[in-house]
């Protein structure tokens, strides 16, 4: 597919998105994609972001905030994302490459409220690829339930993979136990306030919680899109 089959929408956002990035350094959220193309409706940005997604031309970083970024090759809007796959395929067949497979991982069920995570003795294994889990350990994958990071594009019915880890640092992405109760994928911050739980959905508010209340249960390290 090339860009000129995309809608003039989904063309004006691809565009704005390439400019912003090469600008500012880093992906724009769904607010500022919604006022740099002149539209006042964040959830229908939220449906042309995920359509330039399923069509290739836009990718996670799979980092920190799971930033949106250019597929690679796809820089020239023009480019044809066939033809561009089968170009890299070409180059890394040619250095001898072999990519790397799957890993089977647990999936531990749904990110929602009320729903404590699944003891891994009864988690289903579900495949990860490794430009997600690049020979990590100790992953585990949930499903999103809910709107509540929309701008770091992660979606309802998303699944995200998450690794466990002692230390977490201010920005990143987790899912936290709160109360031993309600489990909820949230940016994490703390400060003399205690810990903040903060939502990427302009509609949400961050909210503050003594420390003994939060359980962090693992660090955003991808996700997959559901199909």
């Amino acid at each position: 597919m090339k860009a000129s089959d995309l809608t003039k929408r989904q063309q004006a956002v691809l565009k704005f998105i390439r400019a912003f990035v090469e600008s500012e350094g880093r992906s724009p959220t769904l607010a500022e994609i919604a006022k740099g193309v002149g539209s006042s409706a964040v959830s229908t940005i939220h449906k042309h972001v995920q359509h330039l997604m399923d069509k290739g031309f836009l990718v996670r970083s799979h980092g920190k905030g799971n930033n949106l970024v250019m597929a690679t090759g796809m820089e020239d809007a023009n480019a044809d994302p066939a033809a561009t796959a089968s170009s890299r395929l070409g180059r890394s067949e040619s250095r001898g490459e072999v990519a790397s497979p799957v890993r089977i991982f647990p999936f531990c069920g749904d990110v929602a409220a009320g729903s404590p995570i699944l003891p891994e003795s009864r988690a289903l294994p579900i495949e990860v690829p490794n430009s997600i889990h690049r020979q990590r350990d100790e992953l585990f994958v949930l499903r999103v339930r809910g709107e509540s990071m929309i701008d770091d594009a992660i979606l309802d019915g998303d699944l995200v993979v998450l690794q466990r880890k002692g230390e977490y640092r201010n920005g990143d992405r987790v899912v936290a136990l709160i109360d031993q109760e309600e489990v909820t994928l949230k940016e994490f911050r703390r400060d003399a306030k205690g810990v903040w739980l903060i939502p990427h959905n302009p509609e949400l508010q961050p909210h503050c919680y003594p420390p003994q209340r939060i359980d962090i249960q693992g660090v955003l390290v991808g996700v997959m899109r559901s199909c």
